[in-house]
């Protein structure tokens, strides 16, 4: 049995997803809803469930700490979000935030979300 190696960058967390087929990165459009352009789909909050959340920080330089939520929707669609901490964000106002705190959350096993 292959034993399951750890993924602690955020590089091997993407291209586990990319292996995966569930490289579906979500961003907040200018309506305040994110969209999934891979899935042609757009959500509301309640729609989501963050169901694993993994936190980066650089050994040096702090442009390098982000956030990668992984998200899954209603259909079983496992998808991401990725944002970088404090002043770095991509994302500016408070729509991003506020959108991010009205997701319900369950975290889950890995084994679970990339079987």
């Amino acid at each position: 049995m292959e034993q399951p190696t750890a993924m602690n960058t955020l590089s091997q967390i993407l291209e586990k997803l990319r292996l995966k087929g569930k490289d579906n990165e979500l961003k907040i459009s200018d309506h305040g809803k994110m969209q999934s352009k891979s899935l042609g789909k757009i959500y509301s909050p309640e729609d989501l469930t963050i169901v694993k959340t993994y936190r980066f920080e650089g050994d040096s330089d702090p442009a390098d700490n982000s956030v990668l939520y992984l998200v899954e929707d209603q259909e079983k669609n496992i998808g991401y979000i990725l944002d970088a901490y404090g002043i770095y964000s991509d994302n500016e106002g408070p729509a991003f935030d506020d959108f991010l705190k009205k997701i319900p959350t369950e975290n889950r096993d890995e084994q679970e979300l990339f079987c």
